[in-house]
Protein backbone atom coordinates (compact mmCIF):
# COMPACT_ATOMS: atom_id res chain seq x y z
CA UNK A 1 0.00 0.00 0.00
CA UNK A 2 1.56 3.54 -0.68
CA UNK A 3 1.76 6.51 1.18
CA UNK A 4 -0.94 8.60 -0.45
CA UNK A 5 -3.35 4.96 -0.16
CA UNK A 6 -2.24 5.49 3.48
CA UNK A 7 -3.11 8.90 4.01
CA UNK A 8 -5.90 8.44 2.01
CA UNK A 9 -7.52 5.46 4.17
CA UNK A 10 -6.35 7.66 7.63
CA UNK A 11 -8.71 10.09 7.08
CA UNK A 12 -11.35 8.39 6.20
CA UNK A 13 -11.19 6.05 9.19
CA UNK A 14 -10.82 9.79 11.19
CA UNK A 15 -13.49 10.77 9.59
CA UNK A 16 -15.43 7.65 10.14
CA UNK A 17 -14.34 7.67 13.92
CA UNK A 18 -15.27 11.59 14.15
CA UNK A 19 -18.79 10.53 12.43
CA UNK A 20 -19.49 7.86 15.05
CA UNK A 21 -22.05 9.26 17.73
CA UNK A 22 -23.65 12.12 15.60
CA UNK A 23 -26.98 11.82 14.64
CA UNK A 24 -28.20 12.44 10.63
CA UNK A 25 -29.76 15.44 11.37
CA UNK A 26 -26.56 17.37 12.90
CA UNK A 27 -24.91 20.18 11.12
CA UNK A 28 -22.01 18.63 8.99
CA UNK A 29 -18.70 20.16 10.76
CA UNK A 30 -15.95 21.98 9.36
CA UNK A 31 -13.53 19.51 8.76
CA UNK A 32 -16.53 17.32 7.36
CA UNK A 33 -17.87 20.37 5.21
CA UNK A 34 -14.01 20.93 3.62
CA UNK A 35 -13.36 16.75 2.89
CA UNK A 36 -17.07 17.19 1.37
CA UNK A 37 -16.13 20.14 -0.90
CA UNK A 38 -12.82 18.60 -1.72
CA UNK A 39 -14.24 15.14 -2.81
CA UNK A 40 -17.15 17.43 -4.85
CA UNK A 41 -14.12 19.37 -7.05
CA UNK A 42 -12.76 15.91 -7.87
CA UNK A 43 -8.92 16.36 -6.57
CA UNK A 44 -6.93 14.85 -3.42
CA UNK A 45 -4.58 16.49 -1.63
CA UNK A 46 -1.69 16.18 -3.07
CA UNK A 47 -3.41 17.77 -6.13
CA UNK A 48 -4.69 20.52 -4.00
CA UNK A 49 -1.01 20.58 -2.26
CA UNK A 50 0.56 21.93 -5.92
CA UNK A 51 -2.65 24.35 -6.70
CA UNK A 52 -2.43 25.79 -3.20
CA UNK A 53 1.34 25.68 -2.15
CA UNK A 54 0.03 24.05 1.35
CA UNK A 55 1.18 20.76 2.41
CA UNK A 56 -1.01 17.50 1.99
CA UNK A 57 -0.31 17.20 5.52
CA UNK A 58 -1.89 20.31 6.89
CA UNK A 59 -4.63 20.05 4.56
CA UNK A 60 -5.23 16.57 6.08
CA UNK A 61 -5.03 18.15 9.15
CA UNK A 62 -7.96 20.61 8.33
CA UNK A 63 -9.86 17.75 7.19
CA UNK A 64 -9.33 15.60 10.20
CA UNK A 65 -10.06 19.10 13.00
CA UNK A 66 -6.81 17.81 14.17
CA UNK A 67 -5.51 21.38 14.88
CA UNK A 68 -2.28 20.76 16.79
CA UNK A 69 -0.42 19.32 14.11
CA UNK A 70 -0.94 22.75 12.57
CA UNK A 71 1.59 25.63 13.36
CA UNK A 72 -0.18 27.67 14.63
CA UNK A 73 -3.44 29.80 14.88
CA UNK A 74 -2.75 32.60 12.58
CA UNK A 75 -1.09 30.04 10.15
CA UNK A 76 -4.21 27.78 10.13
CA UNK A 77 -6.96 31.12 9.78
CA UNK A 78 -4.42 31.69 6.43
CA UNK A 79 -4.54 28.01 5.67
CA UNK A 80 -8.70 27.74 5.98
CA UNK A 81 -9.14 31.17 4.28
CA UNK A 82 -6.72 29.78 1.44
CA UNK A 83 -8.50 26.65 0.82
CA UNK A 84 -12.01 27.70 1.49
CA UNK A 85 -11.61 29.79 -1.42
CA UNK A 86 -9.80 26.91 -3.30
CA UNK A 87 -13.08 24.64 -2.47
CA UNK A 88 -15.51 27.22 -3.24
CA UNK A 89 -16.65 28.12 -0.16
CA UNK A 90 -16.94 31.64 1.98
CA UNK A 91 -13.66 32.15 3.81
CA UNK A 92 -15.35 34.35 6.13
CA UNK A 93 -18.22 31.69 7.18
CA UNK A 94 -15.35 29.17 7.31
CA UNK A 95 -13.51 30.68 9.75
CA UNK A 96 -16.51 31.55 11.48
CA UNK A 97 -17.39 27.64 12.33
CA UNK A 98 -14.05 27.32 12.96
CA UNK A 99 -13.84 29.98 16.05
CA UNK A 100 -17.23 28.28 17.00
CA UNK A 101 -16.24 24.71 17.16
CA UNK A 102 -12.86 25.98 18.89
CA UNK A 103 -15.18 27.99 21.34
CA UNK A 104 -14.08 31.38 20.85
CA UNK A 105 -15.71 34.20 20.27
CA UNK A 106 -15.35 36.41 17.44
CA UNK A 107 -12.72 38.93 17.64
CA UNK A 108 -14.06 42.50 17.85
CA UNK A 109 -11.74 45.59 17.54
CA UNK A 110 -12.56 48.32 19.45
CA UNK A 111 -13.01 51.63 18.30
CA UNK A 112 -11.87 54.33 20.02
CA UNK A 113 -13.60 57.67 20.22
CA UNK A 114 -10.87 60.72 20.80
CA UNK A 115 -12.26 64.07 21.79
CA UNK A 116 -11.81 66.72 19.61
CA UNK A 117 -9.66 69.80 20.80
CA UNK A 118 -11.53 73.22 21.24
CA UNK A 119 -11.29 75.01 18.01
CA UNK A 120 -10.11 78.70 18.57
CA UNK A 121 -12.39 81.10 17.13
CA UNK A 122 -10.81 82.63 13.63
CA UNK A 123 -9.51 86.34 13.45
CA UNK A 124 -10.48 88.84 11.50
CA UNK A 125 -7.97 89.62 8.78
CA UNK A 126 -5.44 92.36 9.76
CA UNK A 127 -3.01 94.81 8.17
CA UNK A 128 -0.07 96.28 10.25
CA UNK A 129 2.41 98.91 9.03
CA UNK A 130 5.31 96.30 8.66
CA UNK A 131 2.99 94.00 7.06
CA UNK A 132 2.22 96.91 4.49
CA UNK A 133 5.89 97.96 3.79
CA UNK A 134 6.59 93.91 3.12
CA UNK A 135 3.84 94.29 0.40
CA UNK A 136 4.66 97.41 -1.15
CA UNK A 137 8.54 96.57 -1.29
CA UNK A 138 7.38 92.72 -2.83
CA UNK A 139 5.43 94.59 -5.80
CA UNK A 140 8.77 96.90 -6.47
CA UNK A 141 10.94 93.91 -6.60
CA UNK A 142 8.76 92.05 -8.68
CA UNK A 143 8.22 95.02 -10.84
CA UNK A 144 11.92 95.69 -11.21
CA UNK A 145 12.67 92.22 -11.89
CA UNK A 146 9.93 92.16 -14.79
CA UNK A 147 11.49 95.57 -16.26
CA UNK A 148 15.07 93.61 -16.57
CA UNK A 149 13.29 90.82 -17.54
CA UNK A 150 11.62 92.44 -20.49
CA UNK A 151 15.41 94.60 -20.93
CA UNK A 152 17.28 91.53 -21.12
CA UNK A 153 14.58 89.60 -23.58
CA UNK A 154 15.20 92.85 -25.66
CA UNK A 155 19.07 92.80 -25.50
CA UNK A 156 19.05 89.51 -26.29
CA UNK A 157 16.76 89.35 -29.40
CA UNK A 158 17.78 91.16 -32.71
CA UNK A 159 15.96 93.40 -34.77
CA UNK A 160 13.86 92.01 -37.44
CA UNK A 161 13.67 92.78 -41.11
CA UNK A 162 11.40 92.15 -44.04
CA UNK A 163 10.78 93.44 -47.24
CA UNK A 164 7.44 93.92 -48.57
CA UNK A 165 7.57 95.82 -52.08
CA UNK A 166 9.31 94.44 -54.00
CA UNK A 167 7.66 91.12 -53.78
CA UNK A 168 9.88 88.94 -54.91
CA UNK A 169 13.39 88.61 -54.64
CA UNK A 170 14.40 89.47 -58.24
CA UNK A 171 12.31 91.80 -60.03
CA UNK A 172 12.68 93.90 -63.72
CA UNK A 173 11.20 97.60 -64.11
CA UNK A 174 10.48 99.77 -66.97
CA UNK A 175 13.78 100.87 -68.94
CA UNK A 176 13.41 103.94 -68.15
CA UNK A 177 13.18 104.03 -64.70
CA UNK A 178 15.64 105.98 -62.26
CA UNK A 179 14.73 105.47 -58.93
CA UNK A 180 12.88 102.53 -56.58
CA UNK A 181 10.64 102.88 -53.58
CA UNK A 182 11.41 99.81 -51.14
CA UNK A 183 9.33 99.30 -48.45
CA UNK A 184 9.17 96.90 -45.39
CA UNK A 185 9.03 96.13 -42.02
CA UNK A 186 11.17 95.73 -39.06
CA UNK A 187 11.26 96.33 -34.90
CA UNK A 188 10.19 100.27 -34.23
CA UNK A 189 12.90 102.41 -33.77
CA UNK A 190 15.33 100.53 -35.72
CA UNK A 191 17.90 101.79 -38.28
CA UNK A 192 17.27 99.92 -41.70
CA UNK A 193 20.54 99.44 -43.79
CA UNK A 194 20.37 98.83 -47.96
CA UNK A 195 23.95 98.38 -49.38
CA UNK A 196 24.43 98.36 -52.92
CA UNK A 197 28.03 97.99 -54.94
CA UNK A 198 29.93 101.06 -55.63
CA UNK A 199 27.40 103.51 -53.99
CA UNK A 200 26.63 104.96 -50.36
CA UNK A 201 24.18 102.68 -48.62
CA UNK A 202 20.90 104.01 -47.60
CA UNK A 203 19.77 103.95 -44.44
CA UNK A 204 16.15 104.97 -42.89
CA UNK A 205 14.97 104.72 -39.00
CA UNK A 206 11.90 102.20 -38.99
CA UNK A 207 8.57 103.98 -37.48
CA UNK A 208 6.74 103.25 -34.52
CA UNK A 209 4.53 100.45 -35.83
CA UNK A 210 8.25 99.29 -37.54
CA UNK A 211 7.12 100.09 -41.19
CA UNK A 212 9.96 101.94 -43.35
CA UNK A 213 10.37 103.43 -47.29
CA UNK A 214 13.64 104.11 -48.51
CA UNK A 215 13.92 105.52 -52.36
CA UNK A 216 17.06 104.12 -53.91
CA UNK A 217 18.42 104.95 -57.24
CA UNK A 218 18.58 102.39 -60.25
CA UNK A 219 21.12 102.02 -63.19
CA UNK A 220 20.61 100.23 -66.35
CA UNK A 221 21.42 96.60 -65.77
CA UNK A 222 20.91 94.89 -62.58
CA UNK A 223 21.16 96.56 -59.23
CA UNK A 224 21.81 94.13 -56.03
CA UNK A 225 20.61 95.36 -52.71
CA UNK A 226 21.27 94.11 -49.77
CA UNK A 227 18.69 95.07 -46.76
CA UNK A 228 19.24 94.52 -43.04
CA UNK A 229 18.35 96.39 -39.74
CA UNK A 230 20.18 97.48 -36.76
CA UNK A 231 18.61 98.20 -33.08
CA UNK A 232 20.55 101.36 -32.36
CA UNK A 233 20.01 101.06 -28.09
CA UNK A 234 21.18 97.25 -28.06
CA UNK A 235 23.74 96.89 -31.24
CA UNK A 236 22.37 93.92 -32.50
CA UNK A 237 21.88 93.45 -36.21
CA UNK A 238 18.89 91.47 -37.91
CA UNK A 239 19.94 87.85 -38.06
CA UNK A 240 18.67 87.88 -41.73
CA UNK A 241 20.05 90.01 -44.69
CA UNK A 242 17.29 90.25 -47.01
CA UNK A 243 18.70 90.23 -50.89
CA UNK A 244 17.10 91.99 -53.64
CA UNK A 245 17.81 92.25 -57.24
CA UNK A 246 16.06 95.01 -59.50
CA UNK A 247 16.82 94.95 -63.03
CA UNK A 248 16.45 97.68 -65.46
CA UNK A 249 17.01 97.04 -69.07
CA UNK A 250 19.72 97.90 -71.77
CA UNK A 251 18.31 99.93 -74.86
CA UNK A 252 19.54 97.59 -77.86
CA UNK A 253 21.94 100.91 -78.88
CA UNK A 254 23.45 101.89 -76.34
CA UNK A 255 26.83 101.89 -75.17
CA UNK A 256 28.26 100.41 -72.22
CA UNK A 257 28.98 102.96 -69.40
CA UNK A 258 32.25 102.38 -67.16
CA UNK A 259 33.82 103.77 -64.31
CA UNK A 260 37.30 102.90 -63.31
CA UNK A 261 37.58 103.30 -59.00
CA UNK A 262 40.95 102.04 -58.83
CA UNK A 263 43.52 103.15 -59.95
CA UNK A 264 43.24 106.63 -59.83
CA UNK A 265 45.05 108.91 -62.18
CA UNK A 266 48.65 110.06 -61.33
CA UNK A 267 48.68 106.99 -58.43
CA UNK A 268 51.94 106.02 -57.48
CA UNK A 269 52.59 102.36 -56.38
CA UNK A 270 55.72 101.55 -53.85
CA UNK A 271 55.21 98.10 -55.67
CA UNK A 272 54.04 96.16 -59.03
CA UNK A 273 50.36 94.94 -57.53
CA UNK A 274 48.18 97.20 -58.72
CA UNK A 275 44.45 96.87 -58.34
CA UNK A 276 42.30 97.46 -61.28
CA UNK A 277 38.79 97.72 -59.87
CA UNK A 278 35.54 99.61 -61.48
CA UNK A 279 31.72 98.96 -62.27
CA UNK A 280 30.27 98.71 -66.17
CA UNK A 281 26.81 98.57 -67.57
CA UNK A 282 25.71 96.76 -70.67
CA UNK A 283 29.06 95.03 -71.21
CA UNK A 284 30.38 91.64 -72.15
CA UNK A 285 33.81 92.10 -71.17
CA UNK A 286 36.45 94.18 -70.04
CA UNK A 287 39.94 94.07 -70.92
CA UNK A 288 43.03 95.58 -69.03
CA UNK A 289 45.62 96.78 -71.23
CA UNK A 290 49.32 98.58 -69.80
CA UNK A 291 51.51 100.56 -71.93
CA UNK A 292 55.11 101.41 -70.49
CA UNK A 293 55.91 104.97 -70.68
CA UNK A 294 59.66 105.52 -69.42
CA UNK A 295 61.37 104.65 -66.12
CA UNK A 296 61.53 106.79 -63.26
CA UNK A 297 65.27 106.48 -62.28
CA UNK A 298 68.98 105.40 -63.09
CA UNK A 299 69.33 101.33 -63.00
CA UNK A 300 72.05 101.35 -65.12
CA UNK A 301 75.44 99.22 -64.43
CA UNK A 302 78.67 101.18 -63.95
CA UNK A 303 80.06 101.66 -67.05
CA UNK A 304 77.38 99.29 -68.39
CA UNK A 305 74.59 99.78 -71.43
CA UNK A 306 71.80 100.63 -69.81
CA UNK A 307 68.68 98.24 -69.44
CA UNK A 308 66.30 97.17 -71.94
CA UNK A 309 62.58 98.48 -71.40
CA UNK A 310 60.26 95.88 -69.41
CA UNK A 311 58.71 93.58 -70.78
CA UNK A 312 55.10 94.74 -71.54
CA UNK A 313 52.01 92.75 -69.91
CA UNK A 314 49.42 90.64 -71.59
CA UNK A 315 45.93 92.54 -71.72
CA UNK A 316 43.58 90.87 -69.14
CA UNK A 317 39.94 89.68 -69.39
CA UNK A 318 38.34 90.72 -66.15
CA UNK A 319 35.25 88.90 -64.73
CA UNK A 320 32.40 91.16 -64.89
CA UNK A 321 29.84 90.15 -61.64
CA UNK A 322 26.06 90.22 -61.79
CA UNK A 323 26.36 94.03 -60.21
CA UNK A 324 28.71 94.74 -62.74
CA UNK A 325 31.65 95.29 -60.75
CA UNK A 326 34.73 93.88 -61.86
CA UNK A 327 38.49 93.52 -60.46
CA UNK A 328 41.90 92.48 -60.93
CA UNK A 329 45.36 92.40 -60.41
CA UNK A 330 47.95 93.97 -62.91
CA UNK A 331 51.73 93.58 -62.23
CA UNK A 332 53.93 96.06 -63.31
CA UNK A 333 57.29 96.75 -63.02
CA UNK A 334 59.19 100.35 -61.89
CA UNK A 335 58.27 103.12 -64.29
CA UNK A 336 55.81 105.18 -65.77
CA UNK A 337 52.92 103.74 -66.96
CA UNK A 338 49.11 103.82 -68.83
CA UNK A 339 46.74 101.46 -67.77
CA UNK A 340 43.57 101.24 -70.27
CA UNK A 341 40.62 99.72 -69.43
CA UNK A 342 37.91 98.79 -72.51
CA UNK A 343 34.65 97.74 -71.74
CA UNK A 344 32.62 96.31 -75.21
CA UNK A 345 28.95 95.81 -75.37
CA UNK A 346 27.69 92.52 -76.62
CA UNK A 347 26.81 95.25 -79.91
CA UNK A 348 30.47 95.81 -80.03
CA UNK A 349 30.24 99.11 -78.88
CA UNK A 350 33.43 100.39 -76.67
CA UNK A 351 33.97 102.77 -73.92
CA UNK A 352 37.37 103.10 -72.73
CA UNK A 353 39.32 105.16 -70.11
CA UNK A 354 43.24 105.69 -69.11
CA UNK A 355 44.74 105.90 -66.03
CA UNK A 356 48.58 107.06 -65.92
CA UNK A 357 50.10 105.64 -62.78
CA UNK A 358 53.98 105.09 -61.45
CA UNK A 359 55.84 102.25 -59.78
CA UNK A 360 58.26 102.92 -57.69
CA UNK A 361 59.37 100.04 -55.88
CA UNK A 362 60.26 101.06 -51.87
CA UNK A 363 63.60 99.57 -50.42
CA UNK A 364 64.89 96.73 -52.40
CA UNK A 365 63.68 93.49 -53.87
CA UNK A 366 65.96 91.35 -55.62
CA UNK A 367 64.88 88.32 -57.56
CA UNK A 368 67.97 86.17 -58.61
CA UNK A 369 67.64 83.32 -61.51
CA UNK A 370 69.94 80.73 -62.45
CA UNK A 371 69.89 80.18 -66.24
CA UNK A 372 72.25 77.75 -68.54
CA UNK A 373 73.97 76.57 -65.49
CA UNK A 374 74.25 76.25 -61.48
CA UNK A 375 75.91 78.62 -59.77
CA UNK A 376 77.54 79.35 -55.64
CA UNK A 377 75.86 82.08 -54.29
CA UNK A 378 76.48 84.06 -51.33
CA UNK A 379 74.17 87.11 -50.36
CA UNK A 380 74.57 89.90 -47.51
CA UNK A 381 71.35 92.07 -47.29
CA UNK A 382 71.53 95.14 -45.40
CA UNK A 383 75.23 93.95 -44.39
CA UNK A 384 74.12 91.10 -43.28
CA UNK A 385 74.42 87.41 -44.07
CA UNK A 386 71.80 85.85 -45.78
CA UNK A 387 70.11 83.08 -43.50
CA UNK A 388 68.54 81.04 -46.11
CA UNK A 389 71.85 80.49 -47.54
CA UNK A 390 74.18 81.07 -44.57
CA UNK A 391 78.09 81.76 -44.31
CA UNK A 392 79.29 79.24 -46.29
CA UNK A 393 76.80 80.03 -49.00
CA UNK A 394 74.96 77.38 -51.07
CA UNK A 395 75.48 76.36 -55.05
CA UNK A 396 71.79 76.58 -56.78
CA UNK A 397 70.69 74.62 -59.46
CA UNK A 398 69.88 75.60 -63.14
CA UNK A 399 66.39 76.98 -63.16
CA UNK A 400 65.89 78.30 -59.27
CA UNK A 401 64.71 81.57 -58.52
CA UNK A 402 65.47 83.06 -54.83
CA UNK A 403 64.32 86.55 -53.73
CA UNK A 404 65.82 89.05 -51.39
CA UNK A 405 64.00 92.04 -49.77
CA UNK A 406 66.19 94.29 -47.88
CA UNK A 407 65.80 98.12 -46.77
CA UNK A 408 68.74 99.63 -47.95
CA UNK A 409 70.67 97.18 -49.99
CA UNK A 410 71.59 93.78 -50.91
CA UNK A 411 75.06 92.37 -52.46
CA UNK A 412 75.35 89.21 -53.93
CA UNK A 413 78.34 86.97 -54.79
CA UNK A 414 77.74 84.72 -57.61
CA UNK A 415 80.53 81.78 -58.75
CA UNK A 416 79.13 82.00 -62.21
CA UNK A 417 77.96 85.52 -63.16
CA UNK A 418 76.81 84.42 -67.11
CA UNK A 419 74.75 82.18 -65.61
CA UNK A 420 72.99 85.07 -62.56
CA UNK A 421 70.78 86.93 -63.59
CA UNK A 422 68.76 89.27 -61.64
CA UNK A 423 65.58 91.71 -61.73
CA UNK A 424 65.76 94.71 -59.56
CA UNK A 425 62.70 96.17 -58.26
CA UNK A 426 60.41 94.23 -60.86
CA UNK A 427 63.51 95.82 -63.61
CA UNK A 428 65.42 92.82 -65.57
CA UNK A 429 69.03 93.87 -65.54
CA UNK A 430 70.01 90.46 -66.83
CA UNK A 431 73.21 88.83 -66.28
CA UNK A 432 75.94 91.43 -65.62
CA UNK A 433 79.33 89.32 -66.26
CA UNK A 434 80.66 85.95 -67.75
CA UNK A 435 79.80 82.54 -67.68
CA UNK A 436 82.58 80.66 -64.68
CA UNK A 437 83.66 84.39 -63.85
CA UNK A 438 83.23 84.95 -60.19
CA UNK A 439 81.67 88.50 -59.39
CA UNK A 440 79.97 90.13 -56.20
CA UNK A 441 77.19 93.64 -57.24
CA UNK A 442 75.57 95.66 -54.70
CA UNK A 443 71.85 96.31 -55.75
CA UNK A 444 71.07 99.71 -53.49
CA UNK A 445 68.88 101.84 -55.67
CA UNK A 446 68.69 104.81 -56.95
CA UNK A 447 71.97 103.91 -57.78
CA UNK A 448 72.90 101.57 -60.37
CA UNK A 449 73.84 98.16 -59.50
CA UNK A 450 77.93 98.25 -58.86
CA UNK A 451 80.62 95.71 -58.93
CA UNK A 452 82.16 95.02 -55.43
CA UNK A 453 85.10 93.15 -53.84
CA UNK A 454 83.35 91.61 -51.38
CA UNK A 455 83.94 87.16 -50.55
Amino acid sequence: MTTRQQLRRAVSGDRGEAGRGISAQAAPSLPERLYDARERKGVDLYRAERDTKIRARYLGALERGDYRELPGAVYTKGFLRNYALYLGLDPDEVLDQWRRERGDTKEVTPVLSVPQPLAAPRQGLTFSPSLVVFALLTIGVLAFGAYLGVQLLRFAKPPTIAVTDPAAAVVSVDDTATKYTIRGTSTAGATVNIETPGRDPYSVTADTSGAWTADVELRRGQNDFKVSSLDPDTGKKSADTVALRITVPFLVIEAPTLTVDQPTEGAIFENGAIPVQGHTTNAKSVVVSAAYMGSTGPATPAGGASPAPPAVPDPITATVADDGSFGTPLELTAGRWAITVTATSPENKVQALTRNVTVTYKGVNLVVNMKGGRAWLKVWVDGKIDAQLGVAGSVEANGKTLTFTGKDSVEVRTGSSGVTFFTLNGTSLGSLGKSGTPETWLFAPPAPPVKTQRR
